[in-house]
């Protein structure tokens, strides 16, 4: 894979506008679970599944329950508030150079904003952990002040403004993304000229849907992932391994 690397390397050294889309595999590493892994959150608890489904979660309240205790058990979501990793930190090396266009990440937890890129070149496709917003009224406030809630003992905290449900501001299953959201991550893959996908199987879609406009815009594709992805056929390079060992090797400042 060295030779993958020297070309990916190449590349990136002359790419004006690179677009970057990350999944949970670049996060692992702050030890926030994926998912469906081997070791992933709803692999090792199902039940937890049932915690990401709208219709569930808005017609039960003891999935409500169940869910804000989630966000302070550290085997759940409350994991998600950690620090960022080598993984995480490299790529604000590309918007310092300006080459960084666009980031968009199918992660929740916040951590491509913590590490330090700045959050107007970030899409969160599928929301954030960070807030929670109120599914009647509309309104949004951190996380964190509704977590204090429910650590002096409300179970199920209710918006202040109206009563309605409050819920973390991320997409559920059978919740809409944000079409303003979906029409940045089509142009920005229509524009760029390298489309660096990191630590996602690129199985999600619409969010992996940008690899293939990418590649029709003629953008070079790099892939760097833990396994195998199901767009590997669109890759120019590939480099499958630690995401923490490969990408500051890839971003590393030009010799």
């Amino acid at each position: 894979m060295e030779a993958e690397l020297a070309r990916a390397r190449a590349w990136l050294v002359e790419a004006e506008r690179v677009l970057v889309l990350t999944g949970a595999g670049i996060s692992t590493d702050s030890g926030i679970p994926d998912f469906r892994g081997p070791q992933g959150l709803w692999t090792r608890n199902p039940e937890m599944e049932k915690l990401a489904t709208l219709d569930h979660y808005m017609g039960d309240t003891e999935v409500r329950k169940r869910s804000w205790a989630s966000f302070l058990d550290e085997r759940g979501f409350g994991g998600f508030r950690t620090e960022p990793n080598p993984g995480h930190l490299c790529l604000v090396e590309l918007e310092r150079r300006a080459q960084l266009d666009t980031l968009i990440t199918q992660n929740v937890d916040g951590l491509h904003q913590k590490a330090g890129i700045s959050p107007e070149r970030v899409v969160e496709i599928h929301g954030t952990v960070q807030d929670v917003v109120c599914m009647q009224c509309g309104d949004r406030g951190p996380m964190e002040g509704a977590l204090a809630r429910v650590r002096a003992g409300e179970e199920d905290p209710s918006c202040q403004l109206c009563t309605g449900i409050l819920k973390s501001a991320t997409i559920s299953f059978g919740q809409n993304l944000v079409p303003e959201d979906l029409a940045r991550c089509e142009l920005a893959a229509q524009q760029c000229d390298l489309l660096l996908a990191v630590g996602t199987s690129l199985g999600v879609y619409p969010a992996a849907g940008v690899v293939p406009i990418a590649h029709a815009a003629g953008a070079h594709i790099v892939i760097v992932n833990g396994q195998p992805t199901e767009l590997d056929h669109l890759a120019h390079a590939r480099l499958q391994g630690s995401i923490s060992e490969w990408l500051p090797r890839l971003v590393a400042a030009e010799d």
